[in-house]
């Protein structure tokens, strides 16, 4: 991106000096979001799995908004404080329902109604 600047230059800049910096194109104020899951296109609506009480996670319905490179808006199926799994769990897609045992590994546990 090539960006002009108005006005008297800084100390230190020359021709074709690299900078980093952030673009910021949109500022949303009051929005619940979480780091963008794998698979978390913008608009869309996703199963991630939702912890309940650091041993199980359900799959809950999640509608996402808009998305930046590392979150995404969610606009319906969580609350703050919830806590969802955000890898690629692509090998549970058989699953509502998985255990989460002590060192982080995950395994299926039967439906039960």
């Amino acid at each position: 991106m090539d960006v002009a600047l108005d006005g008297e230059l800084p100390t230190g800049a020359r021709p074709d000096l690299s900078v980093e910096g952030t673009v910021e194109i949109e500022r949303l104020t009051d929005v619940l979001y979480v780091g963008r899951p794998v698979h978390g296109e913008a608009n869309s609506t996703v199963g991630l799995f939702k912890v309940i009480d650091g041993a199980d996670a359900a799959r809950v319905q999640v509608e996402l908004g808009r998305t930046s490179v590392n979150t995404v808006e969610i606009r319906k199926g969580l609350q703050v404080g919830d806590t969802v799994i955000l890898s690629d769990m692509s090998a549970w897609d058989n699953f509502d329902r998985v255990a989460i045992e002590v060192g982080g590994n995950i395994s299926a546990l039967p439906f039960v109604v």
